[in-house]
């Protein structure tokens, strides 16, 4: 039951007793691809550490445009879900399985208690939560002053990690980037006039990996 203790290095160097009252009050979760994890106006009753999976964090605006927020990758933590945690606030956001996930859920009075009781275990949840604001400042930096067409072209080429084709839509994309779905439609014809990209229903089939990167560094 320790072994997940040694995914996160920042847990593994708690003393024996510490990791082996953390371990004793936790439980281990999965959830299938697709769940709701978390959503606007629930108080969050964990802090959940990823072992495998990855979960989308997004933001839902009155009119219904979303922006994805970050990604919450194994041997990871929520920021959102720790930041509630620590203001005793609800969530703002929403939180979804973007494959199946495997997690450590922490209950809400045992986080307290370690945050309490522990200089390690502080420093291992204010590192994370440190290095994942410094990763949301950059998201509305890139929303607010860089070029739509621009972005698109560095997301199409994270999000296909080497891939050919990516299986998203229009408003997949669009809420990767915090914009319309029309804008996101409008520069995916440009890119494809341009022989970069092919785009079809649901689908992006990358052309010219080297022209997207090129003008994605431009």
């Amino acid at each position: 039951m320790l072994e997940w203790i040694d995914e996160f290095p920042g847990l593994s160097r708690l003393d024996e007793s510490l990791q082996a009252t953390l371990v004793e009050r936790s439980r281990i979760v999965t959830v299938p691809a697709g769940t709701v994890i978390f959503g606007p106006g629930k108080a969050p009753e964990n802090l959940l550490l990823l072992l495998d999976g990855v979960v989308r964090v997004q933001q839902v605006s009155e009119s219904g445009r979303e922006i994805v927020l970050y990604r919450v990758h194994a041997h990871e933590s929520c920021v959102l879900t720790t930041a509630c945690l620590l203001a005793y606030e609800d969530y703002s956001a929403e939180g979804v399985a973007e494959t199946d996930v495997s997690a450590v859920a922490i209950p809400r009075n045992v986080f307290e208690d370690m945050i309490a009781r522990s200089s390690v275990f502080r420093r291992f949840v204010f590192t994370a939560y440190s290095k994942r604001i410094t990763d949301l400042f950059m998201v509305i930096e890139e929303v607010a002053f860089r070029r739509v067409d621009i972005r698109l072209a560095q997301k199409l080429l994270e999000l296909a990690s080497g891939a050919d084709t990516l299986e998203l839509t229009h408003q997949q994309l669009a809420a990767e980037l915090g914009t319309a779905r029309e804008v996101v439609s409008r520069q995916l014809q440009e890119f494809q006039r341009r022989g970069w990209v092919a785009a079809a229903r649901g689908r992006v089939e990358i052309l010219d990996r080297a022209a997207l990167a090129a003008f994605a560094t431009a």
